[in-house]
């Protein structure tokens, strides 16, 4: 009768915060030092000293409301309409389910510069659709505010359905039956039982899809522009300040990368414990 395998060791096979083999920690160290030395490089060539007046320069503050403002309209969109998705996703509703999901996260791996393209292609003056709202409104939405909102919408509202449908999964279904049970309609138990078991999935998407949205480039430059004062948000102020006056670009680089980490550590204890 031949012997059984031998299970492994425990000591290769180490629970969270055990110790691990040296060339597994050697190489996550290399990979922490390779997300962590851009930004040790970017402090270190911030003109710390000239900080304040950089930043408060009209043109950075007018590209840091822009981007605040389209970010947040693009969040609050998103979670109007991305709320409803990922309902629609998690309980299978549409059919076939996996084709419907595949394109909800396609946005999240295409090219940013080819959603500006797919928008123009659709709401540009000659676009599919945009050709008609010029016709009746004398109005297209290329090359403004609106078309920074939805560059930002498109762009990060994936982000945001991913998460919001991840909590949908795993929530307990038990309290919605008994409500059910007790005659409560469908509309009442989805705002009354299911969104309060979900709202740290629904934060939690909400704050990647904001930072997501605050950091777009290349689909908002392409459909929207890079209008100072009307398109140019941050981003697109800081790639275009580097051609000019680096220690501006750094500034704001810099500033926004703060403005990223005060959202998180604002948002981790209550919508990313992940971060606690």
């Amino acid at each position: 009768m031949s012997r059984p395998r031998s299970e492994p060791h425990r000591a290769d096979i180490q629970a969270p915060g055990g110790r691990l083999p040296a060339a597994i920690s050697g190489v996550g160290v290399l990979g922490l030092v390779v997300l962590v030395a851009p930004l040790i490089a970017l402090a270190w060539a911030a003109p710390w000293s000239r900080m304040w007046s950089l930043l408060t320069a009209p043109a950075a503050l007018s590209a840091l409301g822009l981007s605040l403002a389209g970010a947040s309209l693009a969040t609050l969109a998103a979670l109007v309409l991305g709320v409803p998705l990922a309902a629609i996703l998690a309980s299978g509703a549409i059919r076939p389910v996996r084709l419907v999901r595949l394109l909800v996260v396609v946005p999240m791996v295409m090219p940013p510069v080819v959603i500006g393209v797919a928008l123009l292609t659709l709401l540009g003056r000659r676009g599919l659709v945009g050709g008609y709202l010029d016709d009746w409104f004398d109005w297209t939405p290329t090359y403004t505010f609106a078309a920074v909102a939805i560059a930002q919408l498109v762009v990060a509202m994936p982000f945001l359905v991913v998460s919001v449908e991840a909590a949908l999964r795993s929530r307990n279904l038990d309290a919605e039956e008994a409500a059910y049970t007790l005659g409560a309609s469908r509309m009442t138990t989805f705002w009354r039982i299911t969104v309060p078991q979900i709202r740290a999935g629904i934060g939690a998407g909400a704050v990647m899809c904001f930072a997501r949205a605050l950091g777009e480039f290349g689909a908002t430059v392409t459909f929207a522009g890079n209008v100072e004062g009307v398109t140019q948000t941050m981003p697109l102020a800081i790639y275009l300040s580097l051609q000019r006056d680096d220690e501006s670009a750094i500034a704001m680089a810099v500033g926004l990368v703060a403005l990223s980490v005060l959202v998180l550590v604002a948002m981790r204890g209550r919508w990313l414990p992940a971060l606690t």
